[in-house]
């Protein structure tokens, strides 16, 4: 492994950490970044599950297939070079690249990969339930994953596309960990997780060499990564909380990018030699409405909604940077998303619309927002543009948790809310929007359709099912994108805009992979030149 000098890892420890000095410069081999990081609970693969400790995870282990900063819309051979599936026997054989070592030297063997995944499901920590529903159990993992060689096979239980399946591992919680490390070091039965939350123990292009919570995280390159070294010889986050106290540093010059600025500041960003770049994110923002409520159930209404949203305006204003045109349920960046935007503003139409469908208006209804930007410019932006159609919003901002609560129990009557995928496959998104088998108020589901009282035409349903079962790649993602476009077209959500996400970096900075999520956060190919 390619090691940092020890003069290097001094001076980089020992940039300012609150006020910047004047001229400062980082070194030439190390992004530095300046970033809030005081999210992070866990960084053991089986455990982790927030946003930052994802990027951790991702820039440290590898999965059998992943995504890749090379085309994060690629499912790509990661530590299996090729498989063969048999979905009628519900069988996946990987065979494992050759040559593959891990951090600490150890080879990677069938082995680690059938410990890995058994040992999230015995643990059963929060992001196992990824895993779990191929139909894996504590019980059943000595079958379900076995290992003969150089080769894993994966049983699965449950009408599932191969594509799902495959989906479900290049997942975070399926990273493969080195077990004779891991378990060298387990503690009461707890099978490296302690361990495992302050070290690494994976493949990745970099391994972890210091995380001190809520202060730093240090990843020296692997020079023997499988898909090349590194560009940089390490990469340091540095917690830094305020975001105006980025802004300094980076213009300073004591960092190389700043994660969390305000569009107020990108807009006032000073300095020649800094850019600013745009990455689309997972969570799609939607208008939602209650079919509980009776003045909503028209689907004349809907229509109408869809052209009484000020879509750019609101894009070019008070969401610039933050958010872009989308108006579909997966989000672009994905396979299978679609990126048409049909609507526009247009309150002559919506008002047509209306009045051709016999709508009594006006329609006075409650709209619940959070209490906190950009949700309540939005919401004041959708009440001026609502009410130039006949649709009077009442906004009720609450808190957070005040408004999802609501929103659950199905008592709101209008919604504006946000939602991301829980795995990179649109099913996960799919079964949240067209699907609803059963709308009864006793039967809880974690979706909007249900939410929002949707009883979804059976049509809807069922396609959306055999999505999820259909075997040829190409065939399923046209069903995602006919779900898509029948969602788009009628249904009481109006899906309005993706999330952006800007992150200001140096001049001489190229190569930084920011996708969708944080588990495309990738830092292997960045270059300071």
């Amino acid at each position: 492994m390619k090691l940092l000098k020890p003069a290097l890892l001094a001076a980089v420890l020992a940039l300012p950490l609150a006020t910047p000095a004047a001229h400062a410069q980082t070194p030439p081999d190390v992004l530095v970044v300046a970033q809030n990081i005081d999210d992070i609970v866990a960084i053991d693969p089986a455990q982790a599950y927030e946003f930052t400790s994802g990027e951790l995870v991702t820039n440290t282990y590898d999965r059998l297939v992943q995504y890749d900063a090379d085309d994060t819309t690629v499912l790509a051979p990661g530590l299996a070079t090729d498989w063969d599936m048999d979905a009628e026997a519900k069988t996946i054989t990987f065979r494992l690249r050759d040559g593959v070592t891990f951090h600490s030297g150890n080879p990677l063997r069938a082995e680690d990969v059938v410990f890995s995944f058994s040992r999230v499901v015995q643990l059963n920590l929060t992001p196992a339930f990824i895993l779990t529903q191929l139909g894996w159990t504590p019980e059943n993992m000595g079958e379900m994953v076995t290992a003969d060689g150089n080769s894993v096979t994966v049983r699965y239980a449950g009408d599932y596309s191969p594509a799902f399946v495959m989906n479900v591992l290049a997942s975070r919680p399926a990273s493969i960990v080195d077990a004779l490390s891991v378990m060298e070091h387990e503690v009461d039965g707890d099978m490296g997780n302690a361990w495992l939350n302050a070290n690494t123990a994976g493949t990745g292009p970099f391994a972890l060499t210091a995380f001190r919570p809520a202060q730093l995280i240090r990843m020296e390159a692997n020079a023997d990564y499988f898909n090349g070294a590194p560009a940089i010889d390490g990469v340091i986050i540095r917690h830094v909380a305020e975001s105006a106290t980025q802004q300094l540093l980076l213009e300073s010059g004591d960092v190389d990018i700043a994660r969390n600025m305000t569009p107020d500041q990108i807009a006032s960003l000073g300095g020649e030699d800094l850019r600013v770049e745009t990455f689309p994110q997972a969570a799609v923002h939607f208008l939602s409405f209650n079919q509980a409520v009776d003045d909503l159930t028209p689907p004349a209404v809907w229509e109408a909604a869809r052209y009484l949203v000020n879509y750019e305006g609101m894009a070019n204003s008070i969401l610039a940077g933050q958010m872009e045109v989308h108006q579909a349920f997966w989000p672009e960046g994905f396979p299978g998303a679609l990126t048409d935007t049909p609507y526009t503003y247009d309150p002559e139409r919506a008002a047509q619309i209306l009045a051709d469908a016999g709508i009594d208006l006006p329609i006075t209804v409650t709209l619940d927002v959070i209490n906190s930007a950009p949700f309540t410019d939005m919401a004041q932006s959708i009440q001026a543009s609502f009410a130039e159609g006949g649709i009077n919003f009442e906004i009720l901002p609450g808190t957070g948790s005040q408004v999802i609560t609501r929103y659950r129990d199905r008592s709101h009557e209008a919604m504006l809310l946000y939602w991301g995928p829980d795995f990179m496959d649109p099913h996960s998104n799919a079964k949240a929007f067209a699907y609803n088998a059963d709308n009864a108020q006793d039967a809880y589901a974690a979706t909007t359709t249900w939410r929002n009282s949707w009883a979804v035409p059976e049509e809807m349903n069922a396609l959306t099912m055999a999505a999820l079962t259909e075997a040829d790649p190409q065939a399923r993602e046209a069903m995602y994108l006919d779900l898509q476009r029948q969602v788009q077209a009628n249904s009481p959500i109006v899906i309005m805009f993706q999330a952006a996400y800007q992150v200001a970096m140096a001049g001489n900075v190229s190569g930084y992979v920011n996708g969708a999520t944080s588990d495309f956060v990738f830092y292997r190919l960045v270059d300071k030149s």
